[in-house]
């Protein structure tokens, strides 16, 4: 049976913005959304989405977030053997050499670094590649997950204080990171993955400039009531709207219809790319032990059989571990990379958060006329009434989708005065 045209595309929907925020001179931040080119390139790679946040003086951080988003995605689409972690951790490894190479070359680059966080989606699964607190999370249902751990400080401090029940200091700052790409010769690079993917999945990769100011219930309702570009001109305006002290970057990507991929016919791959193949003489061999074992067993020799027995047992167990449920689709050798899931948040839009909504567009307009800027607001207006009408009869989607588009539409306003200077927050403080 042929495979239905362009399957392997279409069953993710994506969009990406990036936002240099209200506080700051240049945007520090890159992102990467590269989609596998070919059939074979999805099997044997998947689709590749990421977020760099720079830092260092100059142009030194956007320059090592740009190396960053420049090189990794190239890197790994390149390496046709090995499986997809081998391929995505040289990709990082590459990625920083080329940055630290970067800043040895220039007295101003010196010390240069950046976060580099990095979702693929395969067939087999989603897979992350990540150094820093820039952060990847999915929403199934209505629980968020934080793929990823946050290199910083408090993270670190906090994951040994389960141990020994300690507590963290309130002056620890939150955005000391402890790992950057590039500011050493060599770094330690977190694989977390495969995670199973389903049908309306949805991943958000963002930099800190969102998650500073959007908690990860908000996000999680956001991602459940809007679509991917909805989403990503959201968070931004979020952010913003709550002072925009850092850059803002966003990519959000959905899983459309896993149906066709998962019923597909694998395209041929190249030797070793996708996997570990399991050799026809394991499956051999496993059927002759299992075959032996209740032959022994049935002639009285029960602890020869067992023994047989045990053997067909490893050996199957052996396979398992190199396939998904489906068997025909290849995995990466042993059991899944890294600890994540590393946080868990069950949200779900409802009349509070709706309430929450709200409250935040009658903030805006009111702050908005206290600074006096003239702006249009009859879009606001309209979006605002239709966001008041479906709460009042208990359409809690209709209505956060409203109040999200209000904000947005005030927010473009904002963004298109050119007479008056850009404030340092839009909220009165």
């Amino acid at each position: 049976m042929q495979n239905p045209a362009g399957y392997w595309q279409s069953f993710v929907e994506f969009a990406e913005l990036s936002d240099v925020g209200l506080r700051r001179a240049n945007n520090q931040d890159a992102k990467a959304c590269m989609l596998a080119g070919t059939e074979v390139d999805f099997f044997r790679r998947g689709h590749l989405f990421m977020v760099a946040d720079g830092m260092g003086r100059h142009a030194a951080g956007e320059l090592a977030s740009k190396i960053s988003c420049d090189t990794v995605p190239l890197e790994y689409f390149k390496r046709p053997a090995g499986p997809p972690p081998t391929a995505l951790h040289a990709a990082l490894e590459e990625g920083n050499r080329r940055i630290f190479q970067r800043a040895e070359q220039n007295p101003d680059f010196k010390g240069m670094g950046t976060t580099t966080s990095v979702l693929v989606l395969m067939p087999q699964g989603a897979m992350c590649g990540h150094v820093g607190d820039s952060r990847v999370y999915r929403l199934r249902g209505n629980r968020l997950e934080q793929l990823t751990f946050d290199h910083s400080v408090v993270w670190e401090m906090r994951a040994a204080a389960k141990q020994t029940g300690t507590e963290i200091p309130g002056y620890v700052p939150k955005n000391y990171i402890t790992r950057s790409l590039g500011h050493d010769p060599s770094v330690k690079i977190d694989l977390e993955g495969p995670f199973p993917l389903a049908t309306g999945d949805t991943f958000l990769i963002c930099s800190d400039g969102l998650s500073g100011q959007v908690e990860d219930d908000e996000m999680a309702c956001l991602l459940g009531c809007l679509s991917p570009a909805e989403a990503v001109q959201t968070f931004v305006d979020l952010a913003n709207l709550r002072g925009g002290p850092d850059n803002i970057t966003v990519v959000v990507a959905k899983v459309k219809d896993l149906a066709p991929v998962q019923n597909a016919s694998p395209p041929k791959l190249p030797s070793g790319s996708a996997g570990e193949v399991v050799h026809p003489i394991i499956w051999a061999t496993m059927g002759t032990a299992a075959v032996l074992g209740a032959i022994l067993v049935l002639t009285g020799k029960t602890m020869w059989g067992l023994g047989a027995a045990g053997v067909a047992a490893l050996l199957g167990l052996f396979a398992l571990a190199k396939l998904t449920t489906g068997g025909s689709v290849r995995v990466w050798r042993g059991r899944p990379i890294g600890a994540g899931p590393h946080t868990s948040t069950v949200a779900q839009v409802d009349a509070a958060f709706v309430d929450k909504l709200a409250s935040l567009t009658a903030q805006l307009r009111e702050s908005a006329n206290n600074q006096k800027f003239t702006i249009d607001w009859s879009r606001f207006e309209k979006l605002q009434a239709d966001g008041a009408r479906a709460k009042s009869t208990g359409d809690v989607l209709t209505a956060a989708r409203s109040y999200c588009f209000a904000i947005n539409a005030a927010m473009a306003e904002l963004r298109n005065r050119r007479q008056q200077p850009s404030p340092s927050s839009v909220l009165d403080e």
